[in-house]
């Protein structure tokens, strides 16, 4: 049993190395065909798992298969180790504070400012409303006097810890440095102000009491709400939504502080005094809002003030209320403004191209079109045209965006493959999007070609045939013609069939004269792009019958060759002077042979 069982941990043994020995070996033919070939991606070199990592798939049971360590301990096997892993509690104990924070990028800072917003809130919420109505009482002190050191808590946090690690620009550089950074924040508006926010005024509190009023400096903590809302605008895709709802809020709190003023100018006339003051009926808060409503809005239909204090208190009212509603009915105008900004420049060219082809009386069908286009252009891109996007950024920026929208697609063209790969980089920044409607000519048989065509989206169809109308063959997505147009010359650069869209087609146009200017800085490209494009153009204009590749439909095809023991069995029918079947069938063949020569 010893000895069967060596010889078959070494048989695995052996196994499991000449399978690491054949996984080198495509790595190194990989490595190969990277150097000869630049355009290989490093994507292709990764290993594929070899079985034994294959074993420690879980099987559809939920188990391992083979053997593996059972007990509260984790482990992991790969190839033939085992060795131990630590659990996530672990991992949430080693777990390590980033020592300098990117205030601009950093998902984790923009959730913090948020926690230090809602406290912010708190303070600026409630100590109105302790101040005003009578909600806090003896009874219940302890709960607000917990919320509210909870938020000084979190206020402290936010200088001790995250403040003072936070990287800002110098010169050019991003500072990472701590003591750089606790210095800078040091020196920085912020820290005064957080500073003064947290006052420690609750001492007075065992003089003249749990006075909401003292922790009014907490409110001065509105840096962090502003920085929130910038941060926040960034990350989200429809920010103008969160632009109304913020706007909305002020609104709210403009109507909230009102209505604390009121329930307090009324608890110092007396409640139901007049009738001008609340009666201190149902529920005060809503009253006391409704009224501010009311007031605020200038809707009217309010009991007249009777003492010189009301008729002060609601004169400031109105002037107050005109004002802020006027601030409220500007920013929301901005809000909607900018959310709707590409619908509206969208509408003005249309309006604009509408009033121009009337104003040379354009025929209908040709104006449907071109509604069409417009339409379909801005429902499916959002804009009418992407390069008026992207000027604004630098170049650098600019090739990143088209290296990650078109490389994928050029670097499947034939022609550019083992080329330079930067000379492909320049060459993504020239491309063009084009949507073409459906039976658009995207380009006509015998017409000069000076541009180069990829299927974005949609489909495309080749058209040839006697009456060039027959559907020769399909493009669909990623697919690419007229390449050979790009570097073809003597005349050769004529298309040679017409090219139709099916149905709507955005295609990305690169022009020929853009590729030259792309390849004087690249000679050996160029020299190979030409050997390409001779190549392919011989195979092109190769005989019909010597040419292997499709070509134009022949009215009548050629004879497939007839098989040799066929070709016995006529000769000797034919010998033997035989009749019957093979007779006829051979002399059908002779005539045949004779019409198509």
């Amino acid at each position: 049993r010893i000895g069967s069982a060596s010889s078959l941990s070494s048989a695995v043994i052996n196994t499991r190395l000449q399978e690491l020995v054949r996984l080198f070996k495509e790595r190194t033919e990989k490595v190969k065909e990277k150097l000869i070939d630049s355009d290989v991606t490093s994507d292709d070199e990764s290993p594929v798992a070899s079985p034994a990592a294959a074993a420690a798939v879980p099987a559809p049971g939920g188990e391992l298969e083979g053997d593996k360590p059972l007990g509260d301990d984790h482990y992991c096997e790969m190839l033939c180790c085992t060795f131990k892993r630590r659990p996530w509690l672990q991992h949430l104990k080693s777990y390590q504070f980033p020592s300098s924070i990117d205030p601009l990028t950093n998902l984790m800072y923009v959730l913090w400012l948020f926690f230090v917003v809602m406290a912010w809130n708190w303070n600026c919420w409630l100590i109105p409303v302790r101040w005003a109505f009578p909600y806090q009482t003896p009874a219940n002190i302890h709960y607000w006097l917990l919320v509210d050191y909870l938020c000084d808590l979190i206020y402290l946090l936010d200088i001790l810890i995250f403040q003072t690690r936070l990287q800002f620009v110098q010169g050019g550089d991003i500072i990472t440095d701590k003591k750089a950074m606790k210095e800078n924040y040091l020196r920085s508006q912020r820290f005064k102000m957080d500073v003064l926010c947290l006052l420690p005024l609750d001492f007075f509190y065992f003089k003249v009491g749990v006075n909401p009023l003292l922790r009014f400096p907490r409110c001065l903590k509105y840096m962090a709400f502003f920085e929130f809302n910038n941060r926040l605008e960034a990350i989200l895709t429809k920010a103008y939504i969160y632009r109304v709802i913020r706007t909305t809020a002020y609104l709210l709190y403009s109507l909230h502080l009102n209505s604390c003023l009121y329930y307090w100018a009324s608890a110092y006339e007396g409640l139901g005094s007049t009738t001008w003051v609340y009666d201190g009926e149902g529920n005060s808060y809503i009253r006391c809002y409704y009224w501010a409503v009311k007031t605020l809005i200038t809707i009217g239909g309010l009991p007249d003030p009777k003492t010189l204090f009301e008729i002060v208190f609601q004169l400031l009212n109105y002037f107050t209320g005109v004002f802020a509603f006027s601030v409220m009915i500007g920013q929301m105008r901005d809000v909607v403004g900018a959310a709707t900004a590409g619908q509206t420049y969208y509408r003005s060219c249309m309006d604009s191209t509408i009033k121009y082809m009337n104003f040379y009386r354009i025929p209908r069908a040709v104006q449907n079109r071109v509604k069409t286009w417009y339409e379909y252009t801005w429902h499916s891109q959002g804009m009418l045209d992407e390069s008026e996007l992207l000027v604004q950024l630098p170049d650098k920026m600019r090739l990143d965006i088209a290296i990650d929208v078109n490389y994928n697609i050029v670097s499947k063209v034939a022609l550019f493959q083992g080329c330079d790969r930067q000379m492909i980089f320049d060459m993504l920044k020239r491309l063009r999007s084009v949507v073409y409607l459906p039976n658009d000519y995207v380009c006509k048989k015998g017409e000069i070609g000076r541009e180069m065509y990829i299927i974005q989206a949609g489909q495309v169809q080749v058209l040839g045939g006697p009456d060039g109308k027959s559907v020769l063959v399909t493009l669909k997505a990623g697919s690419v013609f007229g390449e050979i147009s790009l570097l073809a010359a003597g005349g050769g650069n004529r298309r040679t069939a017409n090219v139709v869209a099916h149905g709507f087609a955005n295609l990305f146009i690169l022009e020929k004269k853009d590729l030259n200017e792309i390849l004087v800085h690249y000679p050996e490209s160029q020299k190979l792009l030409r050997k390409k494009a001779k190549k392919m153009l011989r195979s092109n204009n190769k005989p019909k019958d010597e040419k292997g590749g499709p070509g134009d439909a022949l009215v009548i095809p050629p004879k497939a060759e007839t098989p040799k023991l066929f070709r016995a069995a006529l000769a000797a029918t034919g010998r033997m002077g035989g009749k019957g079947p093979l007779g006829r069938l051979r002399w059908r063949l002779k005539e045949l042979q004779a019409m198509q020569e």
